[in-house]
């Protein structure tokens, strides 16, 4: 997509100076109004590229910032095209995450959807009207595989498979830049943070890792690949070292891998204020040296710290940086605010929006994103015609269930479950607490007179995103005593959850007869959650992370390798060999998820299955189909799921591996035949050197609702 622009990117360059080159990979936070007047004259001199429009701090994403002033980004604008030496655009970045002033599912709840067309559209929605506010460019989709639920930031990613977070790099990626991304109503995609941030041990956000290249190249690149093929122009580095490496200082991981090998030719930025924390990585002395290793890492753009500004003229005069570096820089640059339009119309045009349909998209997301893990009895969906008691700390509560990186959002823009429920049934039917702030009294006298009780149970967001890493992930001590509490009266009770994260369910699910995992899913949380537990809607989300039973069990993933040995506890062998003290097994498993039907399925088919490694490498596929029959009361959508696992292979493979998945409605008593291909760039790996391979022999194929399901079959690669 940017290759076109490549020799207009040149021509523009060959008139630029080397301080206004380097200007080009300088980004700089809004100004504010002491400061306005200077900063003019930096963008007047051709010192700018970018601004970083404003956030509250640098581990944003916890307070809402105000509104964006259109007049001051388009005079800024306009000093840059008419006044600057060579009239080149700023872009103006923010970070829109899931919502602008609409505010959608965190991306964690986004990918427990499994329903990439909505995801799509729920982010084409939201760059329409980030748009509006003269964004250009999002710093999204944030694509970090996660085993480690502790780290706050697990909220914003795809969760712990590898195919589920290319599906959702893909989705994103269109939505927000769309088939043009030089539209008025459409944003540049920025894949990050590039590399392994996830991985940071223990949970400790913008720690260390450590990532084998084979689980570098098969768990964590797929997603940032799958960013790339579907035009994403952007991609930022990640804070965090590599086996002693710091990524922003990497040529290795940032040239040779992400540009050279994987062929990206978008640009660059680093993450805010990574080039400075080189210092404190402990591998440059001085900003000056911080400098000189992420621009010949690969660092095109300089995030707000200055480093690139300061610096980058003396080490090219020096000889430290060859120019043609910084031209490479430049141009890639260039060649993104090429195609963003922005030489061509750099102003904001605000284009009309429909905020009810989006209202109704973002409410539809949140429906689609709810995980149902428990239901004794077919408890749910709950009678209209009984009292309840609601107990909790998020029963009044509104703006809690919104989620982590939501700087625009309305303040108070959420309604509160107790509000949401009064939809459903008569206020004279809901019993709670007389005022919030007793919430935690336990003489409940009114739960006698009730004759089911439910629980609002969660955390708020301020407690989930950057720097917001717990070391326990469960609910508070007094929720547990609340849920035990709730159990002694003898009736029923329901758990309904406002997590970021998914939580350690030991010692909490065991008293309760249903639970809804609802998530933080933006403005329409509450509403979402009442539609499900009324029945008005069927819950058709399914777990994209693994629920453990504790927190010590972490990491805790489903695509783990065989120990060998009878003890792969994930799977139930030996329940308790990995633990003397408990069980070692998942709660909930990934792709875990039930709905108010029953579903059956047919042994999968294959219609050829045996292909030879010829016809494979030629295009051959093998054609999976599976028989799936709604047995239950309910019209309702299932996730069929293919995985494959391969026994024999020059290294070892995971016991199953997400391959495919397919979000399908089903009407009650209705069978439909759902089909998979599996062809060359599916059923194979990465071996440690980068390179793709394709075996010989058997592979197992496993079609099911969850990653535990055992129904499957064989194909032979020749």
């Amino acid at each position: 997509m940017l290759k076109k622009f490549e020799k207009r990117a040149l021509d523009i360059l060959s008139k630029m100076t080397l301080k206004e080159k380097i200007g080009q990979l300088n980004q700089l936070s809004t100004p504010d109004k002491h400061n306005a007047e200077e900063f003019k004259e930096k963008v007047r001199r051709g010192e700018v590229g970018s601004i970083l429009m404003s956030v509250s701090r640098g581990t944003a994403g916890n307070k809402a910032d105000g509104t964006i002033d259109n007049a001051f980004y388009d005079e800024i604008q306009r000093i840059a095209t008419e006044e600057s030496p060579n009239g080149i655009p700023l872009i103006f970045g923010r970070d829109v995450i899931h919502g602008h002033h609409t505010v959608f599912p965190i991306p964690l709840g986004f990918a427990a959807s499994f329903n990439t067309e909505m995801i799509k559209d729920s982010y084409s929605c939201i760059a329409k009207e980030a748009a509006n506010e003269s964004v250009h460019w999002t710093f999204a989709p944030m694509l970090d595989l996660c085993h480690d639920p502790r780290w706050g930031r697990i909220i914003e990613c795809p969760g712990e498979d590898p195919y589920v977070g290319a599906k959702m790099a893909e989705a994103i990626v269109k939505g927000v830049q769309g088939d043009d991304v030089s539209a008025k109503d459409k944003m540049l995609a920025c894949a990050k943070h590039y590399i392994g941030y996830g991985a940071s041990e223990g949970g400790r956000d913008y720690h260390r890792t450590e990532i084998a290249d084979y689980s570098l190249y098969n768990n964590y690149l797929p997603a940032f690949r799958a960013a790339i093929d579907a035009g994403a122009t952007t991609v930022m580095s990640s804070f965090n070292d590599i086996n002693g490496q710091p990524v922003t200082g990497s040529k290795y991981y940032i040239k040779d891998i992400l540009k050279d090998r994987i062929g990206f030719d978008g640009f660059v930025i680093s993450d805010y204020w990574g080039i400075r924390l080189l210092t404190g990585q402990g591998v440059a002395e001085t900003e000056r040296d911080c400098s000189s290793l992420a621009i010949n890492a690969g660092v095109d753009m300089d995030m707000d710290d200055g480093c690139y500004i300061n610096y980058l003229e003396s080490l090219v005069e020096s000889g430290e940086v060859d120019i043609s570096v910084i031209d490479d820089a430049v141009k890639r640059i260039l060649m993104v605010k090429l195609a963003k339009g922005l030489f061509d119309d750099p102003y904001c045009k605000p284009t009309d929006i429909n905020w009810e349909e989006h209202k109704q998209k973002a409410l539809y997301a949140a429906q689609e994103s709810m995980v149902l893990l428990k239901n004794n009895d077919n408890l749910l969906p709950l009678p209209r015609d009984k009292k309840f008691a609601l107990l909790g700390p998020f029963v009044h509560e509104k703006d809690a269930q919104i989620g982590a990186w939501s700087i625009d959002r309305t303040p108070n823009g959420a309604e509160s479950f107790y509000d949401a429920l009064t939809k459903k049934v008569p206020k004279n039917q809901l019993l709670t607490a007389p005022r919030p702030d007793i919430q935690y009294d336990f003489h409940y006298w009114f739960v006698d007179m009730a004759d089911i009780v439910i629980l609002a149970l969660g955390e708020p967001w301020s407690t989930t995103g950057e720097s917001q890493s717990v070391a326990m992930i469960s609910v508070t001590e007094d929720q547990k005593a609340l849920i035990r509490k709730a159990r002694s009266y003898g009736k029923k009770v329901v758990g309904v959850f406002f997590n970021g994260r998914p939580i350690a369910m030991g010692g909490i699910a065991e008293d309760l007869d249903a639970i809804l995992y609802a998530w933080h899913s933006g403005y329409d949380t509450a509403t979402a959650a009442c539609d499900i537990l009324f029945g008005d809607v069927v819950p058709s989300g399914r777990l994209p992370v693994t629920m453990p039973r504790l927190a010590s069990h972490i990491p805790l993933y489903y695509n783990v390798t065989s120990s060998g040995r009878p003890v792969n506890n994930y799977y139930g062998q030996h329940s308790n060999a990995c633990y003397g003290d408990g069980v070692g097994s998942p709660y909930y498993p990934f792709g875990y998820g039930l709905s108010y039907t029953k579903f059956e399925y047919s042994a999968p088919v294959v219609e050829a299955d045996n292909l030879s490694l010829d016809e494979i490498k030629a295009g051959k596929k093998f054609k999976v189909s599976v028989d799936v029959k709604n047995i239950g009361e309910y019209d309702a959508k299932e996730t069929v799921q293919i995985y494959i696992h391969d026994p024999v292979a020059v290294m070892m493979r995971p016991i199953k591996e997400l391959k495919g998945f397919d979000k399908v409605l089903i009407g009650k008593g209705e069978t439909k035949t759902v089909s998979f291909e599996l062809g060359y760039k599916d059923i194979g790996y990465y071996m440690p050197s980068g390179e793709y391979t394709v075996e010989k022999g058997k592979i197992e194929i496993y079609v099911g609702e969850n990653s535990l399901t055992e129904n499957k079959t064989m194909i032979t690669v020749g």
